[in-house]
């Protein structure tokens, strides 16, 4: 069965290609949005929260502070309305799933940057 379910999902839907990211990434996502008949393009930034599953059924999880309030969006990976992602800032986290910076405020919910050579 699931041999079945790779054999479709191979053949119907279309792989894109986006840079690699993890948890406690910062990143931004452009996506359309259909308004009747009018096509426009919406961004999202935030910190990657999640990542779920394998393959093209693989999900992520984005926070972002709107205000005081924090707003969480579950994107799936092969969504067709998703144009590019950029990774803005690559974060150092110990976990692969950090909800435990849903609570955190202020400067604690800063996270260190990756540094590359």
């Amino acid at each position: 069965m699931e041999s079945l379910i790779k054999l479709v999902q191979d053949q119907f839907i279309e792989k894109k290609e986006f840079p690699e990211f993890s948890a406690g990434d910062t990143i931004t996502i452009y996506y359309e949005i259909r308004e009747g008949e009018k096509v426009r393009t919406q961004f999202y930034r935030g910190v990657v929260i999640q990542i779920k599953g394998t393959g093209l059924s693989k999900t992520f999880t984005i926070r972002k502070m709107s205000g005081e309030i924090g707003v969480e969006r579950i994107f799936p990976i092969n969504l067709p309305a998703l144009q590019k992602i950029e990774v803005n800032k690559r974060g150092t986290v110990r976990r692969a799933r950090i909800y435990y910076f849903r609570e955190l405020r202020g400067k604690k919910a800063r996270i260190k940057e990756r540094q590359y050579k």
